[in-house]
């Protein structure tokens, strides 16, 4: 019963902080984006994909990883911590040095635009501070502390918004790359923002000693045998969110389309349609995270009865968001959009992703569960199998002659696919341990 209010608790914690962030931070969007228009978000759109595959290098998955070893090893905590730093600093030296030197060959030669120059070196800069923010809180979320990195997360959103209304007007007069590397920038004061708000949360009766803050080869070991697998397997689907702007861009441009297009339609399928389709994507994250320490202990104790039950709590209750909001969706969508960011433009993705959508809400939850028992070589296999889907339907549709469609299109394979995937190997997992109760209908 302990382990079951623990469990809510965290979750419901990080739902309603998660409502106040994402409210936050659709009103910041709304802001920046009617600022700044369509082609600067296009040019932040193009090099977002290179950012998240270099920060999840960056970040090594430490925040599943930690939040993983701490529920597990709560008395060695200062050690996970002390070893984790030394070894995300060295990785971030590397990162950043390789792209100070490659900036201008992604920007001219991949990308082909060579205003993105300035933002990739911008957000280079940002990887250590998120890097380290990343530690604080798996910390957190290892202890199932969710108060810290909520009340972290909720000021990192006021402090961006106040960033953002002072100086992107003042940007923008300037230059339009200054606008949309501003972004960047802004990341770097939050997530130090956010470090000092977490120090706060700290136990006051923390007793720190030297041979705690020395790192060993058994905790580096056991870090990097749970973020090499988790870790590989992100890099995987954000090589292939990094190559769909270059194949996308490239496969077009061949096929006639100019460059503006380009430009304004992918900005508006990434400022505008996957906004509007993710808005609950926040619940899904806060019943992730806190599933993921929950699943890890009942795991280390063999109670798979309680595992499988947590796991049907948690995909009913993503599954049953989903649905509800594409049903809104469905009838509200040009509604929502207009409102919202006073724009027509991505309507025509948003009408045929939405039917699909229901089944991206669960896609985290299944993942979550198969990492917290050891089975991150197989969300590996599986991002590694959506990513070629996507990518090789991209590449086809994109020399279809149907445009941005070919990038939804692709979506929606990658969707349907991993999906299915992850549901088979959760369900051979549960089989193996004789719970076939565990079932679960689309």
């Amino acid at each position: 019963m302990k382990s079951k209010n623990i469990f809510v608790k965290s979750t419901l914690i990080l739902i309603m902080g998660g409502i106040i962030t994402k409210i936050l931070g659709f009103i910041i969007r709304i802001i920046y984006t009617r600022i700044v228009g369509a082609e600067v978000i296009g040019l932040y759109s193009l090099v977002m994909p290179t950012y998240s595959l270099l920060i999840t290098i960056a970040t090594l998955a430490l925040p599943t990883t930690i939040s993983k070893l701490i529920a597990e090893n709560k008395h060695n905590s200062l050690k996970i911590i002390s070893t984790s730093t030394i070894l995300i600093m060295i990785i971030n030296f590397i990162v950043v040095l390789f792209m100070i030197i490659s900036a201008k060959f992604i920007a001219i030669h991949m990308l082909h635009e060579e205003r993105c120059y300035l933002l990739i070196i911008a957000m280079s800069l940002t990887f250590p501070i998120i890097s380290i923010s990343s530690i604080v809180k798996g910390y957190f979320y290892g202890k199932q502390n969710m108060i810290p990195n909520v009340v972290s997360n909720i000021i990192e959103q006021l402090v961006r918004g106040l960033l953002i209304y002072l100086f992107v007007p003042f940007l923008m007069a300037k230059s339009e790359i200054l606008a949309a590397a501003s972004l960047f920038i802004f990341s770097f004061i939050e997530e130090f923002t956010s470090i000092i708000v977490n120090l706060f949360f700290l136990p006051k009766n923390i007793k720190i000693e030297k041979h705690n803050l020395i790192p060993d080869k058994y905790t580096l070991k056991n870090i990097l045998s749970i973020s090499l697998p988790t870790v590989s397997s992100r890099i995987i689907g954000n090589i292939g969110y990094f190559f769909e702007p270059i194949i996308l861009k490239n496969l077009l441009l061949y096929s006639g389309y100019s460059n503006n297009y380009i430009l304004v339609e992918y900005g508006a399928y990434n400022a505008y349609t996957i906004p509007i389709l993710t808005v609950p994507s926040f619940f899904i994250t806060a019943i992730s995270s806190a599933l993921i320490p929950e699943i890890s202990r009942h795991y280390l104790k063999n109670n798979y009865k309680v595992m499988t039950k947590r796991l049907k709590e948690a995909l009913l209750f993503s599954l049953s968001i989903g649905l509800i909001y594409s049903i809104l969706l469905i009838f509200c969508d040009s509604f929502i959009l207009t409102k919202l960011y006073n724009t027509t433009l991505g309507l025509n993705y948003i009408k045929l992703l939405t039917p699909i959508f229901p089944l991206f809400y669960i896609e985290n939850v299944l993942m979550s569960f198969l990492q917290a028992v050891n089975k991150a070589a197989i969300t590996m296999k599986i991002t590694i199998v959506g990513v070629i889907v996507k990518l090789l339907s991209l590449a086809l549709f994109s020399l279809s002659h149907i445009g941005m469609y070919s990038l939804v299109i692709s979506e929606i394979l990658n969707i349907v696919i991993v999906v299915f995937l992850n549901i088979y190997f959760v369900r051979a997992f549960l089989k193996n341990y004789k719970y076939h109760n565990f079932s679960f209908s689309l």
